[in-house]
């Protein structure tokens, strides 16, 4: 469904991506991994129409899609969630979700049920009338997935939607995500706990000063001695064994 074809972005003299290639087929499950800075945000920039790469391709279903912009890619069944959430604060949690919806829906009224429908699914009903300024950080955290899942996309892009989170709070997540799947969604997740990235991803890339430098399944990159020693270390070795 996607393919990046040797992705390179550059701001000023900083390359940020050097020449990443990667491929996520319908229904997968990929993780990004990597330490801060590594270029894994400005990678998810780039496959979802925020920036131009300076270098190679960003190809979904069949076609280059380097140089359209963001809410036609949306269109085109890719959505993605920011690790920085945003939401409009004195809007209600419904009327948020109804944003999304209303990039596919164009009736306000179905728009409003497409809201309902997902905020169900990410178990928001009981905030649904509250506004968004008012939820604490994990409940934000399920509605900027809320706002992206109403936009029907074939493909979701993650960026650290379990940072922050409490121990419950993290164990839904990781249920919604495995429901998600379930239902055939295709997903990319930067995350960087890797108990979580662990048990969901089928396989994981590794990305190191913007450059791809392992992928594989989470068994083969847990044991990967490139991976341990740039990002993983000695302790997860151990806690993992």
């Amino acid at each position: 469904m996607l393919e990046l074809d040797a992705v390179t972005k550059r701001f000023g003299g900083l390359t940020a991506v050097r020449q990443v290639s990667l491929r996520a087929a319908p229904g997968e499950i990929v993780g990004i991994i990597g330490p801060n800075g590594a270029g894994k945000t400005t990678l998810f920039n780039v496959i979802s129409g925020f920036y131009t790469p300076d270098e190679g391709r960003v190809v979904l279903d069949g076609h280059d899609v380097s140089r359209v912009p963001a809410h036609q890619i949306c269109a085109r069944g890719l959505c993605r969630t920011f690790q920085i959430v945003k939401p409009f604060g004195n809007l209600s949690v419904e009327d948020n979700v109804m944003v999304g919806a209303l990039t596919r829906l164009h009736a306000v009224s179905a728009a409003r049920e497409e809201a309902r429908r997902v905020i169900a699914l990410c178990r928001l009903e009981p905030f649904a009338a509250s506004p968004a300024r008012s939820l604490p950080i994990g409940l934000r955290k399920r509605l900027e997935v809320a706002r992206a899942l109403a936009t029907r996309p074939r493909l979701l892009l993650l960026d650290e939607v379990m940072a922050g989170l409490n121990a419950t709070e993290l164990a839904e997540m990781i249920a919604l995500i495995r429901a998600l799947h379930a239902e055939g969604l295709g997903l990319i997740i930067i995350e960087h706990i890797m108990a979580a990235m662990m048990r969901l991803a089928q396989r994981i890339v590794v990305l190191h000063h913007g450059e791809k430098i392992a992928e594989g399944t989470p068994q083969s990159i847990a044991e990967d001695r490139r991976v341990v020693d740039a990002y993983l270390g000695e302790e997860f070795v151990l806690a993992d064994a």
